[in-house]
């Protein structure tokens, strides 16, 4: 099982790389055929498989099969998840420092 922390890096993983960005364009505007994908990146279809393969590990995406291709489109509780996230761990607590640890 993962920890949580090991869950929001997949998140992260996830939106690092150009072209697993590029495919999150494409996927916005709907599902797309791996073989629409392909011809829209100019990739192969194991660098597309290997960058799928996170995508869909972070939640962001999701997928499934009709005959042999598989079919993706962005997840939208996983899309939810990893906007509240970044707002999450990039907001302050509050909490005004008191004192100075250096002297």
């Amino acid at each position: 099982m993962k920890t949580v922390h090991e869950k929001n890096a997949q998140v992260f993983k996830a939106l690092c790389d150009e072209n697993r960005l590029r495919v999150l364009e494409l996927l916005r505007q709907g599902e797309k055929c791996a073989c629409e994908l392909l011809e829209s990146l100019d990739i192969g279809q194991s660098a597309l498989s290997y960058h799928m393969k996170i995508l869909t590990g972070s939640g962001i995406v999701e997928s499934r099969q009709e005959g042999k291709w598989m079919h993706y489109s962005i997840n939208q509780e996983g899309s939810r998840y990893a906007a509240l996230l970044l707002k999450e761990i990039t907001t302050t607590e509050g909490g005004k420092r008191t004192g100075s640890c250096c002297k």
